[in-house]
């Protein structure tokens, strides 16, 4: 599992490639979160093209995600998820917490 941020002016994009389980998620957490706290962007995005599986964790994330970048007033968009991960996504809720983007670059 990696993650590759990419800072731009208003927004972070963060994207994720491999396995999101709980051995990986935890360095995830700490890439993304260090991002986040000296940027404060206005949109915080996770990119998930290339994530092949995620687990529980991974929702875990992706809500810590959104804590952190609403605590300030940003906005967290899930990009390019893959249609299993989409519904897990949805059951979990999370669709209302963020915005979901099928084919962002």
């Amino acid at each position: 599992m990696t993650v590759r941020i990419e800072s731009g002016e208003r927004e972070i994009v963060a994207r994720l490639s491999g396995e999101i389980d709980h051995h990986h998620a935890g360095e995830i957490r700490s890439e993304i979160d260090e991002a986040v706290a000296s940027a404060q962007p206005a949109v915080l995005v996770l990119d998930f093209r290339e994530v092949t599986f995620m687990d529980s964790s991974g929702i875990g994330l992706i809500m810590g995600r959104y804590k952190a970048v609403a605590a300030y007033g940003g906005e967290l968009v899930i990009a390019n998820i893959s249609l299993g991960l989409k519904k897990v996504i949805r059951l979990a809720g999370l669709d209302k917490l963020a915005r979901i983007e099928e084919n962002r670059k």
